[in-house]
Protein backbone atom coordinates (compact mmCIF):
# COMPACT_ATOMS: atom_id res chain seq x y z
CA UNK A 1 0.00 0.00 0.00
CA UNK A 2 2.93 2.60 0.41
CA UNK A 3 4.64 1.76 -2.64
CA UNK A 4 1.22 2.06 -4.53
CA UNK A 5 0.32 5.82 -2.65
CA UNK A 6 3.90 6.61 -3.54
CA UNK A 7 3.67 5.89 -7.52
CA UNK A 8 0.15 6.21 -7.49
CA UNK A 9 -1.85 5.00 -10.41
CA UNK A 10 0.90 3.30 -11.63
CA UNK A 11 0.83 0.27 -9.07
CA UNK A 12 -2.11 -1.63 -7.84
CA UNK A 13 -2.07 -3.48 -5.00
CA UNK A 14 -4.02 -7.18 -5.27
CA UNK A 15 -3.74 -9.71 -2.85
CA UNK A 16 -4.39 -13.96 -3.29
CA UNK A 17 -3.04 -16.69 -3.44
CA UNK A 18 -1.14 -18.01 -6.46
CA UNK A 19 -2.08 -21.39 -6.19
CA UNK A 20 -5.84 -20.41 -6.56
CA UNK A 21 -7.22 -20.11 -9.91
CA UNK A 22 -9.87 -17.74 -8.95
CA UNK A 23 -7.53 -15.59 -7.49
CA UNK A 24 -5.19 -14.65 -10.07
CA UNK A 25 -8.38 -14.44 -12.53
CA UNK A 26 -9.34 -11.74 -10.27
CA UNK A 27 -5.90 -10.20 -9.83
CA UNK A 28 -5.37 -9.71 -13.72
CA UNK A 29 -8.83 -8.75 -14.36
CA UNK A 30 -8.26 -6.04 -12.23
CA UNK A 31 -5.14 -5.29 -13.95
CA UNK A 32 -6.37 -5.57 -17.50
CA UNK A 33 -9.12 -2.93 -15.86
CA UNK A 34 -7.28 -0.71 -14.02
CA UNK A 35 -4.60 -0.41 -17.06
CA UNK A 36 -6.47 -1.50 -20.47
CA UNK A 37 -3.83 -3.95 -21.31
CA UNK A 38 -1.39 -6.32 -20.10
CA UNK A 39 1.94 -6.64 -21.61
CA UNK A 40 4.10 -8.29 -19.61
CA UNK A 41 3.25 -11.13 -16.64
CA UNK A 42 5.98 -12.31 -14.31
CA UNK A 43 4.93 -15.88 -12.45
CA UNK A 44 7.83 -15.22 -9.81
CA UNK A 45 6.23 -17.28 -6.76
CA UNK A 46 7.88 -20.38 -5.68
CA UNK A 47 8.77 -22.30 -2.31
CA UNK A 48 11.05 -25.13 -1.30
CA UNK A 49 10.43 -27.77 1.49
CA UNK A 50 11.45 -27.86 4.73
CA UNK A 51 13.27 -31.72 4.38
CA UNK A 52 15.02 -32.57 1.32
CA UNK A 53 14.81 -36.14 -0.33
CA UNK A 54 12.31 -38.40 -1.43
CA UNK A 55 12.69 -40.77 1.57
CA UNK A 56 12.88 -38.44 4.15
CA UNK A 57 10.35 -35.95 2.33
CA UNK A 58 7.03 -34.44 3.54
CA UNK A 59 4.48 -36.01 0.68
CA UNK A 60 2.30 -32.97 2.18
CA UNK A 61 5.05 -30.45 1.47
CA UNK A 62 5.81 -31.48 -1.93
CA UNK A 63 1.99 -31.15 -2.80
CA UNK A 64 2.31 -27.62 -1.71
CA UNK A 65 5.55 -26.18 -3.59
CA UNK A 66 3.50 -28.59 -6.42
CA UNK A 67 0.61 -26.09 -6.41
CA UNK A 68 2.92 -23.07 -6.43
CA UNK A 69 5.97 -24.14 -8.37
CA UNK A 70 4.10 -25.68 -11.24
CA UNK A 71 -0.01 -24.82 -10.51
CA UNK A 72 0.87 -21.41 -10.09
CA UNK A 73 2.71 -20.57 -13.14
CA UNK A 74 0.04 -22.44 -15.64
CA UNK A 75 -2.64 -20.45 -13.82
CA UNK A 76 -0.82 -17.14 -14.75
CA UNK A 77 0.10 -18.27 -17.98
CA UNK A 78 -3.64 -19.75 -18.75
CA UNK A 79 -5.54 -16.40 -17.21
CA UNK A 80 -2.69 -14.18 -18.91
CA UNK A 81 -2.22 -15.70 -22.50
CA UNK A 82 -5.72 -14.09 -24.19
CA UNK A 83 -3.97 -10.24 -22.63
CA UNK A 84 -0.51 -11.12 -23.65
CA UNK A 85 -2.16 -12.01 -27.55
CA UNK A 86 -3.68 -8.89 -27.62
CA UNK A 87 -0.44 -6.69 -27.21
CA UNK A 88 2.11 -9.37 -28.22
CA UNK A 89 2.93 -9.49 -24.69
CA UNK A 90 5.71 -11.28 -22.50
CA UNK A 91 5.45 -14.26 -20.29
CA UNK A 92 8.51 -14.18 -18.08
CA UNK A 93 8.70 -17.38 -14.95
CA UNK A 94 11.13 -17.82 -12.61
CA UNK A 95 12.74 -21.47 -13.13
CA UNK A 96 16.17 -22.13 -11.24
CA UNK A 97 19.89 -23.24 -11.26
CA UNK A 98 18.31 -26.06 -9.45
CA UNK A 99 16.30 -27.03 -12.58
CA UNK A 100 19.30 -27.69 -14.91
CA UNK A 101 21.20 -30.06 -13.61
CA UNK A 102 20.42 -33.14 -11.31
CA UNK A 103 20.58 -32.88 -7.53
CA UNK A 104 20.14 -36.25 -5.51
CA UNK A 105 16.12 -36.16 -3.97
CA UNK A 106 15.98 -32.27 -4.72
CA UNK A 107 11.79 -32.80 -5.28
CA UNK A 108 12.37 -28.39 -5.06
CA UNK A 109 14.68 -29.45 -8.36
CA UNK A 110 11.93 -31.59 -10.18
CA UNK A 111 9.39 -28.87 -9.94
CA UNK A 112 11.52 -26.47 -11.88
CA UNK A 113 12.86 -29.02 -14.52
CA UNK A 114 9.27 -28.94 -15.07
CA UNK A 115 9.41 -25.17 -15.54
CA UNK A 116 12.53 -25.21 -17.89
CA UNK A 117 10.24 -27.56 -20.32
CA UNK A 118 6.98 -25.59 -19.68
CA UNK A 119 8.91 -22.23 -20.62
CA UNK A 120 10.38 -23.65 -23.74
CA UNK A 121 7.16 -25.61 -24.85
CA UNK A 122 4.98 -21.95 -24.31
CA UNK A 123 8.08 -20.05 -25.91
CA UNK A 124 7.08 -22.02 -29.11
CA UNK A 125 3.27 -21.63 -28.59
CA UNK A 126 3.56 -17.82 -28.21
CA UNK A 127 6.29 -17.42 -31.36
CA UNK A 128 2.79 -17.94 -33.43
CA UNK A 129 1.58 -14.88 -32.48
CA UNK A 130 4.69 -12.69 -31.58
CA UNK A 131 4.52 -13.32 -27.86
CA UNK A 132 7.49 -14.03 -26.28
CA UNK A 133 8.21 -16.72 -23.02
CA UNK A 134 11.39 -16.26 -20.68
CA UNK A 135 12.58 -18.22 -17.89
CA UNK A 136 14.88 -16.57 -15.39
CA UNK A 137 16.88 -19.20 -13.19
CA UNK A 138 18.87 -18.37 -10.95
CA UNK A 139 21.50 -19.67 -8.38
CA UNK A 140 21.22 -19.04 -5.00
CA UNK A 141 19.38 -15.37 -4.43
CA UNK A 142 19.83 -13.77 -0.54
CA UNK A 143 16.12 -13.34 0.32
CA UNK A 144 14.02 -14.88 3.07
CA UNK A 145 13.31 -17.88 0.92
CA UNK A 146 16.53 -19.66 3.34
CA UNK A 147 17.00 -19.37 7.32
CA UNK A 148 20.27 -17.39 6.92
CA UNK A 149 21.74 -14.28 4.84
CA UNK A 150 23.42 -15.33 2.15
CA UNK A 151 25.37 -11.71 1.44
CA UNK A 152 27.56 -13.39 -1.52
CA UNK A 153 25.04 -14.69 -3.54
CA UNK A 154 22.93 -12.62 -5.75
CA UNK A 155 20.40 -10.01 -4.44
CA UNK A 156 16.59 -9.68 -5.53
CA UNK A 157 17.74 -6.83 -7.81
CA UNK A 158 20.10 -8.92 -9.33
CA UNK A 159 17.34 -10.50 -10.89
CA UNK A 160 15.20 -7.89 -11.44
CA UNK A 161 17.97 -6.73 -13.71
CA UNK A 162 17.67 -9.97 -15.59
CA UNK A 163 14.13 -9.37 -16.28
CA UNK A 164 13.79 -5.97 -17.15
CA UNK A 165 16.89 -6.90 -19.84
CA UNK A 166 14.01 -9.15 -21.49
CA UNK A 167 11.53 -7.21 -20.92
CA UNK A 168 13.41 -4.51 -22.54
CA UNK A 169 14.83 -6.49 -25.68
CA UNK A 170 13.40 -5.80 -29.16
CA UNK A 171 10.40 -7.19 -30.61
CA UNK A 172 12.81 -8.99 -32.79
CA UNK A 173 14.91 -11.10 -30.10
CA UNK A 174 13.13 -13.64 -28.17
CA UNK A 175 15.14 -13.97 -24.53
CA UNK A 176 14.18 -17.73 -23.61
CA UNK A 177 16.36 -18.48 -20.67
CA UNK A 178 18.75 -16.06 -18.34
CA UNK A 179 20.25 -18.33 -16.06
CA UNK A 180 22.12 -15.87 -13.74
CA UNK A 181 24.75 -16.89 -11.12
CA UNK A 182 26.49 -15.68 -8.42
CA UNK A 183 30.35 -15.23 -9.08
CA UNK A 184 31.60 -16.17 -5.80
Amino acid sequence: DVLAAEIGDQAVVLTGDATVYEDQRIAIDRLVDHFGQLDAVFANAGKGTSQGGTENGNPEEWKAMVDLNIMGALYTAHLAMPHLRKTTGQYIVTGSAAGRRHIKGSIYGATKFFIHGFAGNLADEMAEWGGRCMVVSPGMVNTPFFDEEKPDKLHPDDVAAAVLHALDAPARAAIREIHLMPTG
